[in-house]
C-alpha cells in the first residue's frame, strides 16, 4: 500500500516492511536494544534522515541486507510527508524532502539557520534555494504547554529574541503568545522543560532592604537594568516604590565582593564619589580595561578610592575570589586595614614559608633578625646569605642575573636572590582560577616548562596548578596586579585578560595564548607579558 508519505508498506509473515524513497532496499521495522545502538567502532547509529542518534527502544526501520546493515531511520521520520506546504514559505510549490547535495552553495535551514550537511535530508524548494530542516518542519504550528497558561503560535524572527523560559537569546523559530497582555515567547525545545521558578517577591542586597522587588514577566517597551546598564529583554524584578528595575541575574549580585587581583573588598555603589574629576582611570574597569558607565552600578574600593570594576567582571569565575568570606561591617573595616600588609597576591590561607632558618644574625642598622643561613625547599643543601658583588651568575628562581643580597650554596652553583628565596609556596593569581604552588625545576624531566603568561620556556621555579597543568614563571608572577608604571608608556598599565585582537605595541604580536597588560587610561596601548618581562638594559 502506497500512502501520502511516499512509502510502500507491506508484510512478510510477522515482519513489517516499507519501501522508502530514501533507500533502494526494503526496510524492516525493528527496535534496537542497548547493545545494538552502537556500531562496531563504538559510534551511535544515527537516523539517515534527521541524523539524530537512534535511542534504545525507539522504533526504527533498518535495512535487512548485510551489505548496508547500518542504514536506519526513525519510524517517526519515515512517516514524514514526502512533500509539504509550510506557512514560512508560501510563495512557491510544496517543499520536497530530499538530501542536500554536495554542490549546493546554500545549505542553511531557512528557519533556525543551522548548517545542513550535504548528505542530510531537508525540505527543499524547487523554485528557490529555501530549505527547512526536519526538526523545524516537524514543529506544530500551534501548541499548548505546561509552562504557560495560553495557547502558543509558532513564529519566525530574523533578529535576536530572549526566551522567557531559559532566559537565553535565540534566533529563528519560537513559540509566541499572542494574548494582548502577555507576549510570552519561548524556544521550541524549552516547551518540553519545566519552567525555572523564580520567587515572586524578593529582597536583594543590591537594593534598599525596605524596598521589595516583584517579578515581572515582560514589557513590550524597552527597559534598562538599573544595576548593570544593559537592556532588559526577558523577565525582570521591579520595585514599585522607586521604579528600580533589574535583570534576574543582577538581582542576586552581592553588595560586597573580593577579586583575586586586588587586596581590598569592593562595595557595590550607584554613584562614584567626586574625589578627582580629572582622574580618568577611576572610570576604567580595572579588570577588563574598558569604560565603566558611572550612571549605573559599579564595584568600588573605598580604601583605594580609584579602583572600580564592572559588576559582571568582578563576579566572573575568573576574577572572583571564592575564598573570601562575607563579614560584618566592623570585620570588613578590619580586613581593609590589614590586607595591605599582606604579601603580593597572598592571604592568610596561602601564607606558607618556603624555607627553614638554620642561622640568624641581628642587623647592626636597625636590630632586625636576618636569616643568615636557610634550608630552602627547592635545594638539597643549605644556602648562606651573601652581600658581595662580583659574580656573574643567575638566580635559579627567576633566571635573572644575581644582585645583592642573595643566598648561595657552598657545595654547588645554586643561587637565589633574597627576594626570590622569600617567595611564598602558595599564591592566588588573577591569571588563573585556582591557587598556585611554587615548585622547583627538578619536578620536570627536561628541567624546562612553558610559562602560560609569556609563552617562554623557563628552567627556574614555577607557580603551578597541577589540576590544570598551568605554569607561571617567577618573573611573570611578580608583575603587579593593580596599576603600575612602565618606561615604555606615559600612562599606567593594568593586567588585561582579553585584549580582543589588540597587538603588543612593542613586538606587534597578537598571540591569544600570551597575556597582556593594557593602558589604564584606555588609550589603546598594550604590552604582552613576553615584552613586559624583558630587561630594561642589556
Amino acid at each position: 500500500m502506497t500512502n501520502t508519505n511516499g512509502i510502500i508498506k507491506y508484510s512478510e509473515g510477522a515482519m513489517e516492511l516499507i519501501q522508502h524513497f530514501s533507500h533502494p532496499h526494503p526496510l524492516l521495522l525493528i527496535s534496537l536494544d542497548g547493545s545494538e545502538i552502537v556500531d562496531q567502532d563504538g559510534y551511535f547509529h544515527k537516523c539517515r534522515l534527521c541524523w539524530e542518534s537512534i535511542s534504545s527502544g525507539t522504533p526504527c526501520y533498518g535495512c535487512k541486507l548485510d551489505g548496508c546493515k547500518y542504514f536506519y531511520i526513525h519510524k517517526s521520520c519515515a512517516e514524514l510527508p514526502h512533500q509539504l506546504k509550510h506557512p514560512f514559505h508560501p510563495k512557491h510549490d510544496p517543499l520536497t524532502l530530499s538530501p542536500t547535495t554536495e554542490s549546493e552553495e546554500h545549505k542553511y535551514c531557512g528557519s533556525c539557520g543551522r548548517d545542513q550537511r550535504w548528505y542530510w535530508f531537508t525540505y527543499n524548494c524547487s523554485g528557490c534555494k529555501f530549505k527547512l530542516c526536519i526538526k523545524c518542519a516537524s514543529l506544530s504550528l500551534t501548541t499548548k504547554v505546561d509552562i504557560h497558561d495560553h495557547p502558543l503560535t509558532l513564529m519566525r524572527k530574523s533578529t535576536q529574541f530572549t526566551c522567557d523560559h531559559c532566559e537565553e537569546e535565540g534566533k529563528g523559530m519560537f513559540y509566541f503568545c499572542a494574548t494582548t497582555t502577555c507576549s510570552f515567547m519561548v524556544h521550541p525545545e524549552c516547551t518540553l522543560s519545566p519552567l525555572v521558578e523564580r520567587p515572586p517577591i524578593i529582597k536583594a542586597e543590591i537594593h534598599d532592604e525596605d524596598h521589595p522587588l516583584t517579578l515581572v514577566q515582560r514589557f513590550l517597551i524597552s527597559l534598562t537594568c538599573n544595576a548593570c546598564g544593559n537592556d532588559i529583554k526577558g523577565r525582570f524584578y521591579f520595585c514599585a516604590i522607586c521604579a528600580f528595575v533589574v535583570h534576574l541575574e543582577c538581582a542576586s549580585l552581592p553588595s560586597v565582593v573580593k577579586v583575586i587581583r586586588h587586596d581590598h573588598p569592593l562595595n557595590l555603589i550607584y554613584s562614584l564619589p567626586a574625589i578627582n574629576p580629572s582622574s580618568l582611570h577611576r572610570r576604567i574597569c580595572q579588570l577588563c580595561v574598558k569604560m565603566v558607565d558611572t550612571d549605573y552600578g559599579v564595584y568600588y574600593c573605598s580604601t583605594c578610592q580609584d579602583y572600580v570594576a564592572h559588576l559582571h567582571c568582578a563576579t566572573s569565575k575568573e576574577e572572583k575570589d571564592e575564598t573570601f568570606m562575607r563579614k560584618s561591617r566592623n570585620e570588613l573595616e578590619s580586613i581593609e586595614s590589614s590586607t595591605s600588609m599582606l604579601g603580593h597576591g597572598l592571604d592568610e590561607s596561602t601564607d606558607m614559608l618556603p624555607y627553614d632558618v638554620v642561622k640568624k644574625f641581628k642587623s647592626g642598622v636597625d636590630g632586625f633578625e636576618i636569616a643568615a643561613e636557610i634550608k630552602h625547599f627547592s635545594h638539597e643543601h643549605n644556602l648562606k646569605l651573601i652581600d658581595k658583588f662580583g659574580i656573574k651568575e643567575k638566580c635559579d628562581a627567576c633566571i635573572r642575573y644575581i644582585f645583592t643580597p642573595y643566598y648561595a650554596c657552598a657545595q654547588c652553583r645554586f643561587f637565589l636572590h633574597k627576594s626570590c628565596a622569600e617567595l611564598r609556596r602558595r599564591m592566588r593569581h588573577p591569571l588563573h582560577e585556582h591557587s598556585l604552588m611554587l615548585l622547583p625545576m627538578t619536578t620536570y624531566a627536561s628541567g624546562y616548562f612553558g610559562c602560560d603568561a609569556c609563552d617562554h620556556d623557563c628552567n627556574g621555579l614555577t607557580y603551578n596548578c597541577e589540576e590544570c597543568k598551568f605554569h607561571l614563571d617567577v618573573q611573570c608572577s611578580l608583575l603587579p596586579y593593580n596599576k603600575f608604571t612602565h618606561d615604555s608608556h606615559e600612562h599606567g598599565l593594568i593586567l588585561s585578560r582579553s585584549p580582543e585582537g589588540r597587538k603588543c605595541n612593542n613586538c606587534d604580536d597578537s598571540n591569544e595564548e600570551i597575556k597582556f597588560c593594557s593602558c589604564a587610561e584606555n588609550c589603546g596601548f598594550a604590552l604582552d607579558f613576553k615584552c613586559l618581562t624583558l630587561p630594561h638594559i642589556v
